[in-house]
């Protein structure tokens, strides 16, 4: 049981910068006093004493804003950032490592017995305000947009955004990495790029990801074919480009040229 604990106060150091002292965790977490409620809750629970199972639940929803039912299963080091808010169903599963921020629903669409509300992989991350109802399934490591509802599964690593949810970021679609590769080349993260996504600037970046993505393949395959038939295009790995160049002082632009001798410089 104390390792358990000890696992569940890490994860908030891990995850909350705001977090200072283990005694500041102990007592001004809610989520945390919330989880440990629910592994009281439980305990009953399994022990056919369900009313005291949720009388121990209501009670801690009280104290800390958090409804977890005590049937539902968590899995370890979860953690609850904020917590005021959140409910979690009966069936609900929940895998290890995962995070869910203030507001969120893991509720049911059906008054039916059995299996009726969300499972969650590990490393699942689910934003504020986000509602995931109904019996299905979200892979390990798959994020959820802040009031997203999510009302269908969501494979694994990917991110849903919107109402109804839609996927944005899907790992199974080849043009996933090539984008995230160009990304990284220009010194940003592609998180969330997608040409399905309703924002402007993203979809924007998208296609030009896109489009520079396409001109490097082809430049590739000009310069081989030209060098195929005798002539002698160099073949050199094109300067590395970073974004960040253009948000430098001088002195540390500077200093990040010099270390890469291969940088472009913006002022040849």
């Amino acid at each position: 049981m104390f390792s358990r604990m000890k696992e569940d106060i890490k994860s908030v150091f891990d995850r909350d910068p705001a977090a200072r002292t283990t005694f500041e965790v102990l007592t001004n977490y809610p989520g945390l006093h919330a989880i440990w409620g629910h592994a009281i809750s439980n305990w009953l629970w399994q022990r056919k004493l369900k009313w005291l199972a949720r009388t121990v639940s209501t009670l801690f929803r009280w104290v800390t804003g958090v409804e977890i039912h005590p049937g539902a299963t968590i899995g370890r080091r979860f953690f609850i950032d904020h917590g005021m808010g959140i409910v979690i169903g009966e069936t609900a599963e929940i895998g290890d490592d995962c995070t869910v921020y203030h507001g969120v629903t893991l509720g049911g669409t059906s008054w039916k017995a059995g299996k009726r509300h969300p499972t969650l992989g590990n490393n699942v991350v689910i934003g504020a305000g986000a509602k995931v109802l109904g019996p299905l399934m979200v892979g390990e490591n798959a994020r959820i947009g802040s009031n997203a509802v999510v009302v269908k599964d969501v494979p694994s690593g990917a991110t849903a955004i919107g109402i109804p949810a839609r996927i944005v970021n899907n790992p199974k679609d080849p043009k996933h990495n090539q984008r995230n590769q160009m990304a990284k080349k220009f010194g940003f993260d592609a998180y969330a790029i997608s040409n399905d996504s309703q924002d402007p600037v993203a979809k924007a970046i998208g296609r030009l990801l896109d489009h520079v993505n396409l001109l490097d393949s082809k430049l590739q395959e000009v310069t081989k074919a030209v060098n195929n038939v005798g002539g002698q295009v160099c073949e050199d790995v094109m300067p590395p480009v970073h974004v960040t160049e253009f948000f430098e002082d001088e002195k540390a632009a500077a200093e990040r040229r010099k270390s890469d001798k291969n940088a472009f410089d913006p002022e040849i």
